[in-house]
């Protein structure tokens, strides 16, 4: 599954981390500094679990700073909103 995340602070970051070890993930902000960092896997925030996942972990993520795809999910984690184009199903993994 694609799946957007705008807005890349703690809560869009620690989102698209846990995202993208399943699913292909693009991380969006406007700070073209961030998305450099996360694109070079290197955490943008101080955050020992964040900087280790990016340095180790197998991740599906890239960032960018504007968006040319097209997504079936997309998650956005300021202002305390999600939008979402279709319906989601949470599954339960033991």
């Amino acid at each position: 599954m694609k799946i957007a995340i705008a807005g890349i602070g703690y809560v869009g970051l620690s989102n698209a981390i846990l995202l993208a070890q399943h699913h292909e993930v693009t991380a969006v902000d406007i700070i073209k500094e961030k998305v450099e960092m996360i694109n070079q896997r290197r955490s943008p925030l101080v955050d020992r679990e964040i900087e280790d996942y990016l340095a180790n972990a197998k991740l599906d993520l890239t960032a960018m700073v504007c968006m040319h795809m097209k997504m079936q999910i997309m998650l956005l984690s300021q202002h305390r909103r999600i939008m979402m184009k279709r319906k989601i199903i949470l599954i339960h993994h033991p």
